[in-house]
């Protein structure tokens, strides 16, 4: 398209993304967080170890929550780069960069090139999209696998009007076709990865677009229901894993349940369950939660980004776009998926981060637009909330003290003046680069600083560390003793992956009694479970004792030196002997 603004000098824009790069980057350094990262990592390593990609398996068990795409992804960076943090977090990064990528592309096909290139910095610096980089999970590999369709599939609608690629001609198809294909391909990733409620981001802008501006006849054209079936075609891998995990062997109890079917669950339970909340996966849904959740996770964007949503649905309404690009797939692929997780019965807030390449293109879009003096106005007040996230940031290491805490306050002064010597104007260019900067700060601050000292507080890591270093126990494996059903909680998984020697799970007494009937074994649990099995008669000997705090919940208690000590639980590693005969009976 023509563009009607100066775009930002290429060598400032590679600048800022590089910096942006680095402060995502910058979550591959601490380990890996509890409780679902630790969780997906165990059922990786499984996989990678074992060389079975069909079955998934968490806590010694049949496991059937997430579809298999992540794990898959994951066991081959493990395969590698080793079973270790780098080779868990390595490829989210890989997908999240991908994300602003497409955003970019998607952007430009548009609106003017310096659209695109703020939308490229506000998805690098968005908070929650940030911390998914550190605290990994199902989302980073997500997020192209949404924006990426979105894109390819515009091109189909946009239609032939640049030359063929030399791949397309190579093979003698059309470049639309190519683009079909690709985005019904890493659609199907997208259901492979977390199901089919992936169809209304993907898809719902889309028709929304085409409802708004008068294409309505292209919900009749073929194509579109090719790239339906091609799809869930490309889902087969899936579907098959499922069928021969679950539904071959109704006999496995699931759920608490035998007769379970994985497709099933895959094509409705995991999904419209939890949306009505009738899945064996429930939740508690309050209607407004995004709208606050936004407030931070989005940060430091989240004020242009509502009010650039409103304006874009008042403009709507009255039909008004001022001479501007028309383009309604971001506003409806982004409210849509809102308005789904605002009333669904389940909610988390990195839910959202799916559809932040469309918020971040928003977000962009009203930030080009503003006149010279309103422009001006928000750099002064978005320069407030860079200032407020580096004094929050002054603030966590003032109070938690982590080691060295000079280097870390120095990281927050240098880059905070460093900041403000370059970008002093009151500019487009001046706003992002402080926002930038900013998160660079943040990222820095809790990547770098803060969390390493936070995760010394998973115990389960910290035993795995422990054993380890010690060639007396480095050998043996492990009883995770973890009584109940499901996949349980707590320290446990850190365990599984640090440790380099095998571990096992024991739910029950009568388990772990088996698993000891030939000697003493090597146990890991908590205090409390400790204590207990020596109440019932196991012989148990304490070897280590490491505290414990659910990280991913944090507390002034415990981020305070002063109060941490009350906020923790005790773990133990213990060597367990059988139940005594006179207990048995």
């Amino acid at each position: 398209m023509t563009d009607n603004y100066p775009s930002f000098d290429d060598r400032w824009f590679y600048a800022l993304v590089a910096v942006g790069i680095f402060l995502n980057a910058t979550g591959l350094f601490p380990p890996i967080m509890e409780l679902d990262g630790a969780l997906y990592a165990c059922i990786a390593k499984q996989m990678a170890q074992s060389g079975d990609f069909v079955n998934l398996y968490a806590v010694g068990a049949d496991w059937l929550d997430k579809p298999h795409l992540p794990f898959w992804v994951i066991a081959v960076s493990y395969k590698i780069f080793g079973i270790n943090t780098f080779g868990y977090k390595f490829p989210a990064l890989l997908f999240f960069l991908g994300s602003v990528i497409y955003t970019y592309k998607f952007a430009r096909l548009t609106y003017p090139k310096l659209t695109a290139q703020v939308a490229a910095l506000v998805l690098l610096t968005a908070f929650h999209g940030v911390l998914s980089n550190s605290d990994v999970r199902a989302e980073p590999y997500l997020m192209p696998l949404i924006i990426g369709p979105v894109y390819h599939f515009y091109r189909v609608f946009m239609g032939d009007r640049h030359d063929r690629s030399a791949i397309s001609l190579r093979y003698g198809a059309p470049k639309s076709w190519l683009h079909l294909l690709i985005g019904s391909f890493l659609t199907g990733c997208a259901l492979m990865t977390k199901g089919v409620f992936v169809l209304i981001p993907i898809g719902g802008g889309l028709v929304l677009h085409w409802l708004l501006t008068g294409h309505w006849r292209e919900l009749l054209k073929i194509r579109w229901y090719v790239a339906v079936a091609l799809s869930f075609a490309f889902t087969l891998p899936e579907i098959y894993c499922l069928y021969q995990q679950f539904d071959l062997h109704p006999e496995k109890v699931i759920f608490g349940q035998t007769g379970v079917s994985g497709v099933k669950f895959f094509f409705w339970d995991s999904q419209f369950g939890r949306f009505f909340n009738t899945g064996p996966i429930k939740g508690e849904g309050d209607k407004f939660f995004f709208v606050h959740t936004l407030l931070w996770a989005f940060l430091p964007w989240s004020l242009p980004l509502y009010i650039g949503i409103g304006k874009q649905v008042i403009a709507l309404i009255k039909r008004k776009t001022n001479g501007a690009p028309i383009e309604y797939v971001s506003l409806g692929s982004g409210l849509l998926t809102f308005a789904l997780f605002s009333f669904s019965g389940f909610q988390l807030p990195h839910y959202m981060n799916i559809v932040f390449p469309f918020f971040a293109i928003l977000t962009a879009q009203f930030l080009v637009n503003l006149k010279p003096n309103t422009l001006r106005r928000w750099t002064i007040g978005q320069t407030g909330i860079g200032v407020a996230i580096a004094a929050i940031a002054l603030a966590l290491l003032l109070l938690v003290q982590p080691d060295n805490v000079i280097s870390a306050l120095v990281w927050v002064v240098v880059i905070t003046i460093a900041t403000f010597s370059i970008f002093r104007q009151n500019t487009l260019l001046s706003l992002s680069g402080r926002m930038v900067g900013a998160m660079l700060v943040l990222a820095g601050t809790l990547n770098l600083f803060l969390y390493p000292t936070f995760l010394r507080y998973q115990a389960g890591m910290a035993t795995a560390n422990y054993v380890n270093a010690n060639p007396t126990l480095a050998k043996r494996p492990t009883i995770l003793y973890e009584p109940g059903t499901g996949v349980g909680g707590g320290s446990f998984w850190t365990y599984e992956f640090y440790a380099k020697a095998p571990t096992t799970y024991a739910r029950t007494d009568s388990v772990l009694q088996m698993q000891l009937k030939k000697s003493s074994q090597q146990v890991f649990t908590t205090a409390l479970y400790a204590d207990s099995l020596e109440l019932r008669g196991f012989q148990v000997k304490r070897l280590a004792l490491f505290p414990y705090y659910h990280v991913s919940q944090l507390t002034y208690d415990f981020l305070n030196p002063a109060t941490r000590a009350q906020t923790l639980l005790p773990y133990v590693l213990a060597e367990v002997g059988s139940m005594s005969e006179r207990a048995k009976e």
